[in-house]
């Protein structure tokens, strides 16, 4: 059984145009949605709402974003991250994400 404000999904790495090379995954709709419905108020800076995510073997604390042109979030995945995993650009991503502060 999932715990409320767990979600796992799959979702393509993709590289935000421009300078810098972020690194990131939008996540699916219905994940969006019950992200902005769960931490209503206890967002952060730029909208950001902090989070673990567990990728493979790799478990991180980072923050989802919110994006305005999809109305979703992104989740920035570091290069250490990319590298450990071997994940590559236009690659699928199972990713588990838990919010914190609920």
């Amino acid at each position: 059984m999932q715990r409320i404000g767990t979600f796992a999904f799959t979702a393509t790495l993709r590289l935000h145009p421009g300078e810098g090379g972020w690194h990131f995954v939008t996540l699916p709709a219905d994940v969006a949605t019950d992200v902005r419905d769960l931490s209503a108020g206890r967002q952060h800076g730029f909208g950001s709402v902090r989070v673990r995510v567990t990728v493979g073997r790799t478990t991180w604390r980072t923050s989802v974003f919110p994006e305005s042109a999809t109305g979703s979030y992104v989740l920035p995945v570091k290069k250490a991250i990319r590298t450990a995993e071997r994940l590559a650009v236009g690659g699928d991503v199972l990713v588990t994400l838990e919010l914190l502060d609920l």
